[in-house]
């Protein structure tokens, strides 16, 4: 109920992207189904999936509505709704609060597809929060996060972070979450190297799957001084985001870097000037298919529609 007593019938989360200013890579674990073990420190970038639930009569079950000019694989006919991360949520979620899934979701896709930044997850970890105001069930986040901690592989190892944004440490194979501060040592060092501020996002009609990357990066390992370990095995297979990458940096970027499991490229930018000399070098050298200006840190926003 809100807080006139009146039921919620329809709530939207903005949820942001994520990408990783280090990640570190160890070792495959059996007992991990073969995930490896990481420990990266997580940021949330002001790009944003908005997902909209709505109530739907008792009994009438679920439905899923996609929207977005670059859904990628996401729009194939072929593709099984019960699958999206989103529907995930939803049905992970009504087991754990004993509500009927009795929801329309409509997600109005912006993050990239397939590029390393969490797309996915956020749009699961935008159904969470959207149900826990829907439902009235009013959970703090530490106890979504516990709750839901079984379904993360699932999920996506970083969905626990998208419920939160701003900075985070993942370790496990990545959904064991540890939030930082801004103040604190380890984003604050980031923010001297330029890690935080504005930034542009290049981003690319070709997808990458995470299990290609890791295997690839089992066979070539991590290049030298890399903060993401998986940058060199995402450029072996994707080589535009290498050259966006040197492109950024030459034009004035601050650190320019693949985002996760790629291939989308992050150019933290320092000044207005920066900014356009990257994007024009991007533009004319052709090494990217749409720019994205944003900026990071980035967190969820909930609103209460109706």
């Amino acid at each position: 109920m809100s807080g006139n007593g009146n039921a919620i019938n329809e709530v939207s989360v903005d949820c942001p992207a994520k990408t990783n200013l280090t990640l570190h890579v160890g070792a495959p674990r059996s007992e991990w189904g073969g995930r490896h073990e990481l420990d990266t420190i997580y940021c949330a970038v002001g790009v944003y999936d908005t997902v909209t639930a709505s109530r739907k009569t008792p009994g009438a079950g679920f439905s899923l509505n996609l929207d977005g000019a670059y859904l990628g694989d996401l729009a194939s006919s072929g593709s099984d709704m019960r699958r999206n991360h989103a529907v995930l949520a939803l049905f992970a979620m009504a087991e754990a609060s004993g509500h009927e899934p009795d929801v329309a979701l409509n997600i109005d896709k912006r993050i990239p597809v397939g590029a390393g930044m969490a797309g996915g997850s956020a749009d699961a970890a935008a159904t969470i929060l959207a149900l826990n105001t829907l439902w009235d069930l009013d959970w703090p986040i530490e106890r979504l996060q516990e709750r839901l901690q079984q379904v993360a592989a699932t999920l996506g190892a970083d969905m626990p972070f998208c419920l939160t944004g701003g900075y985070a440490r993942g370790t496990g194979f990545g959904e064991q979450i540890e939030q930082l501060s801004e103040h604190s040592n380890d984003v604050r060092e980031l923010t001297k190297q330029g890690f935080a501020g504005h930034l542009l996002v290049g981003a690319y009609q070709a997808e990458l799957r995470t299990p290609e990357v890791y295997a690839m990066f089992d066979q070539i390992g991590a290049g030298a001084g890399d903060n993401n370990h998986l940058q060199q095995a995402a450029i072996s297979l994707h080589p535009r985001s290498g050259q966006a990458i040197d492109e950024a940096l030459l034009a004035g970027a601050k650190q320019a870097f693949v985002s996760g499991s790629g291939p989308s490229v992050i150019a933290f930018v320092p000044t207005d000037d920066a900014a356009r000399a990257v994007q024009s070098a991007w533009q004319q050298s052709r090494c990217v298919d749409r720019i994205i200006a944003s900026k990071a840190p980035a967190h969820p926003i909930v609103h209460i529609i109706a």
